[in-house]
């Protein structure tokens, strides 16, 4: 019986989404946001391995792997704002829409509603990241190509690294998620989900190279923990790219990366669930 109804929950939380144009118009917009963003990279990175290379013996090299591990997950890098308002918008849709309530009137076990959106919500973040995939590494693994470069698409690497932006994008969908739940506001949470990711961690992380301390607190910020998951990051490399830059400290790994984006998931749900989510009836 709970399997049946698990699957209903699934099936009607899977048709709230495709029934809405939300989902494809954001999955054009990471394609195309993500093919302009890699194409100037690997653009930039062409022009950089020909001035290197033109320096001679001795000058400091960008390898093919690592440069076409940048220009692909600046997917997640700067595109991870798009899942990030999808969870955000189909929290706030469904409350501004009042159609929660008929939810909970059709399947009483808000915990089971919640599971469901939240598993959905995953599939729809990776389907986002396969749309900026697709632009980004049609885009730059072209223009890598065109100046001379390797887009290294034969480089088990290079997969792997595709592989995480697809997972952290689906992580970014739950984060969006929980926030909308606590914020409420259709208009307040596309404010946050912009500012916070566009301009305030931006400035934090670059800000906060400049002293040890900081640097060790920065790390751990959404964006950050990302990157190092995602394990390539135009962000946190900026100290191989330009030596005069400020070193920081060195990243999460990988492993540490997934545990902090996990937790911030864990977090907006699990406030989300005990601050609104039990005690409203919408």
């Amino acid at each position: 019986m709970s399997g049946s109804r698990m699957a209903r929950s699934l099936s009607s939380e899977w048709r709230k989404v495709l029934s809405t144009k939300m989902w494809w118009i954001l999955a054009i917009v990471i394609a195309a946001y993500s093919a302009m963003i890699a194409s100037m990279f690997a653009f930039m990175f062409g022009a950089m391995g020909d001035a290197l290379a033109g320096a001679g013996p001795g000058a400091p090299e960008l390898p093919a792997q690592d440069a076409a591990n940048m220009v692909y997950s600046s997917v997640s890098t700067f595109g991870y704002v798009v899942p990030l308002l999808l969870g955000a918008l189909a929290a706030t849709g469904e409350l501004r829409h009042r159609t929660l309530g008929l939810t909970f009137t059709l399947e009483p076990r808000r915990g089971l509603v919640l599971l469901s959106k939240t598993l959905v919500l995953v599939v729809f973040g990776v389907v986002l990241g396969a749309a900026g995939l697709i632009g980004a590494v049609g885009a730059g693994a072209g223009v890598t190509a065109a100046t001379g470069g390797d887009p290294m698409l034969g480089s088990p690497e290079s997969w792997a690294v595709i592989g995480r932006v697809l997972a952290a994008l689906g992580i970014w969908a739950i984060i969006g998620f929980g926030i909308g739940v606590l914020v409420r506001s259709q208009a307040i949470a596309i404010v946050i989900a912009l500012v916070f990711t566009q301009f305030v961690e931006p400035l934090l992380r670059t800000g906060a190279q400049f002293w040890e301390w900081s640097a060790q607190v920065a790390k751990f910020l959404p964006g950050a923990a990302t990157d190092s998951f995602v394990g390539a990051s135009v962000m946190s490399s900026l100290s191989s790219l330009d030596p005069s830059a400020p070193q920081g400290s060195s990243a999460l790994g990988i492993w540490a990366g997934l545990a902090v984006l996990v937790a911030y998931a864990a977090v907006s749900i699990a406030a989300g669930w005990a601050l609104r989510w039990r005690r409203d009836v919408i």
